[in-house]
């Protein structure tokens, strides 16, 4: 019989047979099968009220034993490539639209934010509806997530129109979208392809020269200064992120060729491909605060994130994001060291950038200034913060960590705290009324409807 190397699956080497495979790849294909239908039978059998409740236990709790029997069957701390990404793509999807779902046949109107009132769904999706959302070819391998309501007007053809008409009534207040020649997604793909391109080039050529491993080789921590194994730590996770770049893009692009991800035109008339972008490179590497840097990553999951969680969690907000955040990655200890270490930073940032950026805005220079030195402190903390979610393991998260002194744990600690009692409102007197709480970090983006398109960039962790 003739063998197969199948490295994402067999991270020891070993060779596999074509019956080996084959069976993999069939039970790895029950398990999204079985979660799709599970979720399927509570959506027409359960109770609307709590429809979305049982769906994100089913959904997340059947993801994490997947992910638990991973850690297992798999090398610990080492990532394998199966049936886990598509089970992830899967549940962000039946636990949006369940929550949407909810939304739509429980809530009354004014119980929704504006966003919530677009993507609400009133009637229960048929089976044929439900699977072709949930398994189409476009998105089951790596995504992204989309809205329910928006993938069904790309099946039923209205996908691209209806927003050509919401732009011709913004723009002339009347139905002249007829007269628009329907916008071609050659551009976006072409350029997106493009950029896997230079992204794969960039992974054989740099990624390779520069791996996440050396930043806790024991010789290198123990004999290398401090600002050596710093800058290693920023160059090499810099030259991690083409990866992932090249992933999202493809996935993008895939789903534009095939006619969907329309967003709108932009404030020039040029037809946006983005509606359902993952991410923003140049956002990415540009980014001068921790909320910038997230708001351009991995978009869609963080849509997801402020969807079901962020928007509805009673107190804890972004604690409890973070939290369900990693879990939906996976058991890997890594994960959570990541979304825990992220939580004071966020909170530090916030805290600084109220405190000190007003400071810096009375001449340009010093706006320049400021901008600079705020990138480098975000691309440092981004780099710290995910490292652990690059290696995965306790051992070597902690043999990073002790050779960069906790730095970043302590000072952003120290300045959350600080300057959080420095900011804590005073109690309003008697007299007086207090002041409208402050917007939420995960603020609504303005939806896909508002034209002309200005931004997608959605907000997400603040």
């Amino acid at each position: 019989m003739r063998t197969l190397c199948l490295t994402p699956l067999d991270p020891s080497g070993c060779s596999l047979s074509v019956n080996t495979w084959a069976f993999l790849w069939i039970r790895y294909s029950a398990h999204i099968l079985t979660v799709v239908f599970a979720s399927y039978l509570i959506i027409v059998q359960a109770d609307i009220n709590n429809v979305h409740r049982y769906c994100m236990v089913t959904a997340m709790g059947y993801l994490t034993a997947c992910q638990v029997s991973r850690v297992f069957i798999f090398n610990y701390g080492i990532l394998s490539t199966d049936f886990s990404g598509p089970l992830m793509i899967v549940t962000q999807k039946i636990t949006t639209l369940a929550f949407q779902l909810h939304d739509g046949m429980c809530k009354k109107s004014e119980q929704l934010t504006s966003e919530q009132k677009l993507l609400a769904v009133n009637v229960r999706p048929s089976f044929i509806e439900f699977l072709s959302y949930n398994l189409n070819f476009l998105s089951v391998l790596v995504g992204p997530c989309s809205n329910y309501k928006d993938y069904i007007d790309f099946i039923e053809g209205r996908h691209i129109s209806r927003r050509l008409r919401q732009h011709s009534g913004a723009c002339n207040g009347q139905n002249g979208y007829e007269k628009m020649p329907v916008p071609s997604p050659l551009n976006a793909v072409c350029r997106k392809l493009l950029v896997c391109c230079g992204c794969m080039m960039f992974f054989l050529i740099v990624t390779r020269s520069l791996p996440i491993t050396y930043n806790v080789d024991s010789h290198f921590v123990s004999h290398a200064p401090f600002l050596t194994r710093l800058a290693y730590a920023f160059f090499s996770i810099q030259a991690a992120r083409p990866k992932f770049y090249f992933a999202w893009t493809l996935a993008d692009a895939v789903n534009n060729a095939a006619g969907y991800g329309f967003l709108g035109l932009d404030e020039n008339g040029k037809p946006s491909w983005d509606l359902i972008s993952n991410l923003n490179i140049l956002g990415i590497e540009t980014a001068t605060s921790f909320k910038t840097f997230i708001d351009n990553w991995n978009i869609q999951t963080g849509l997801w994130l402020k969807t079901v969680c962020y928007e509805r969690a009673p107190k804890h907000r972004l604690a409890l994001t973070f939290i369900l955040s990693a879990l939906w990655h996976g058991v890997y200890p890594g994960y959570y060291f990541t979304f825990v270490t992220a939580i004071p930073i966020t909170m530090a940032a916030r805290a600084i950038r109220k405190s000190v950026r007003h400071y810096f805005l009375g001449s340009r220079g010093l706006k320049l200034g400021y901008d600079i030195i705020t990138w480098a402190a975000t691309q440092l903390a981004i780099c710290y913060t995910v490292m652990p979610f690059l290696l995965l393991a306790v051992e070597p998260t902690l043999v990073y960590y002790r050779s960069m002194y906790f730095h970043v744990h302590v000072i952003s600690i120290l300045a959350a705290i600080f300057l959080h009692q420095k900011h804590k409102p005073r109690e309003p007197s008697a007299t007086t009324k207090p002041f409208p709480s402050a917007s939420p970090s995960f603020s609504s983006s303005c939806p896909a409807q508002c034209q002309p398109v200005h931004s997608n960039n959605n907000d997400k962790v603040d």
